[in-house]
């Protein structure tokens, strides 16, 4: 999936960075846009899954490649 508006690189960060430069970036986006987050620290799938809860985000996508978790996350 290649349609996002912006791309957050988390990897090498642990909890609770990727959260929370994750709430940064996507506070910038317009409602609709999409913020694609690459991280590495296992912890963060469930902790995106909390944060689109919480905030009513769109989880678009979830995928796990070499150690590396990509999240397709849209705006509310």
């Amino acid at each position: 999936m290649s349609d996002f508006k912006q791309e957050l690189d988390a990897r090498g960060l642990n909890c609770p960075l990727p959260i929370l430069r994750t709430k940064k970036a996507i506070n910038g986006l317009a409602s609709g846009e999409v913020l694609k987050v690459i991280a590495t620290d296992p912890g963060s799938v469930k902790d995106m899954e909390a944060f689109c809860k919480q905030t009513g985000n769109a989880m678009i996508s979830t995928a796990e490649a070499g150690g590396e978790y990509t999240f397709m996350i849209q705006k509310a």
